[in-house]
């Protein structure tokens, strides 16, 4: 997948509904490739992850510097511009997911149909071997879909090309491909079966607008009794109050989250409805960040799903907003969020029930059939 940059519109923020909370970074760690599914960012310049605050590089980092604010950033009015378009999943790149195999190589998870990618020989188990002369191998996902965007040095344009080098049915793949303005799909829902297990597997690559009614229409059309595999690896986090529509999903009403603005705390709940006798499994990884690990550890403390991967990123802090002469804008954190039971996340992130090294999908699923998610 690939994706999203969040932050919220000015007008959101005074009302206070839409906080967001911006992971500033590269957003997606395994994922859209040409896309901000897994491996985006929320800045203009993708943070070439050494630094792993994710705070973009240039001048949105020397103002967090000065700050002392680990993720706050100053974005020119185009940058800004840009996060509106990838709050509705637009992007500009070539359509490909990507994910890191625990060997370090980059391999192609993924190709979205109809984008440049789509339409060449590329496909999933490829190996990618260089973007633009550039090695892939033990190369941080984020900084590889930021060459594929386009973004490592400045905006990306659509029409410009990039140049790949791939292992494809053992042999190598040269070629050339112009970079597009796509739409990412931030849920994909395919249904699986392994041994017992069986049920709907939905993949979440980052909280654009209108990711939880997607989510909540995936969970209605699943098989009756059968269990969901809830896979949230490389979520680079998005809206907030898309996060808690999706956890709106499985629960029925009751607490999300809170969260600390000007150290006075506010509270997120789920709206009622939810299913919450279907058996949920929730994948997580080093990669999933901000509203990504919020959604995670609400099901996590509110008994409602195991989970299973690896210790999330830690983001667990809000920034809003606010309006700079000339049209810029600086990102400003105000506080942090913590799950139900009131584990802080900044810093932390959240553990999993199950700790898995390496590709953590067939124990998810043998996890999920013990649940009795399996028919």
């Amino acid at each position: 997948m690939s994706g999203p940059a969040r932050y919220v519109p000015r007008r959101r923020a005074r009302c206070g509904a839409a906080l967001t909370l911006v992971f500033a970074g590269v957003l997606v760690t395994g994922t859209a490739a040409g896309s901000w599914s897994a491996a985006g960012r929320t800045g203009a310049r993708p943070v070439p992850l050494r630094a792993v605050d994710g705070t973009p590089a240039g001048r949105s980092a020397d103002a967090a510097s000065r700050s002392g604010d680990r993720w706050g950033a100053v974005y020119s009015a185009e940058e800004y511009q840009g996060f509106q378009r990838t709050l509705d999943g637009a992007y500009v790149g070539v359509g490909l997911s990507l994910r890191r195999r625990g060997d370090g190589r980059i391999e192609v998870e993924g190709v979205q149909a109809g984008s440049p990618a789509g339409r060449s020989e590329i496909t999933g188990g490829d190996e990618l071997l260089t973007v633009d002369g550039a090695g892939a191998a033990g190369s941080p996902v984020t900084e590889v879909v930021s060459r594929l965007r386009g973004d490592y040095t400045g905006p990306a344009e659509a029409g410009t090309p990039v140049r790949l080098v791939l292992r494809h049915q053992g042999r190598v793949l040269r070629l050339t491909l112009r970079r597009e303005r796509l739409y990412t799909q931030s849920v994909i829902a395919d249904r699986f079966r392994a041994g017992r297990a069986a049920g709907t597997r939905i993949r979440v690559g980052a909280f654009t607008r209108g990711t939880g009614v997607r989510v909540r229409e995936a969970v209605r059309e699943a098989a009756p009794g059968e269990g969901v595999l809830l896979d949230l690896r490389g979520n680079s986090g998005g809206l907030v109050t898309e996060a808690v529509t999706t956890a709106s999903a499985f629960l029925d009403g009751g607490l999300v989250a809170t969260y600390d603005v000007h150290g006075r705390e506010r509270i997120l709940r789920a709206g009622p409805g939810g299913d919450t006798r279907r058996p949920l499994v929730v994948l997580v990884d080093g990669g999933t960040m901000s509203a990504g690990e919020l959604l995670a550890g609400a099901l996590q403390d509110r008994g409602r799903a195991v989970l299973v991967g690896s210790r999330t990123f830690g983001k667990g802090s809000v920034q809003m907003p606010r309006d700079l002469p000339g049209g810029s804008v600086a990102e400003q954190t105000v506080g942090q969020y913590r799950t139900p039971s009131g584990r802080p996340v900044d810093g932390r992130g959240i553990t999993p029930d199950l700790e898995v090294q390496g590709d953590a999908e067939d124990r998810a699923r043998t996890v999920l059939g013990g649940l009795g998610g399996g028919s």
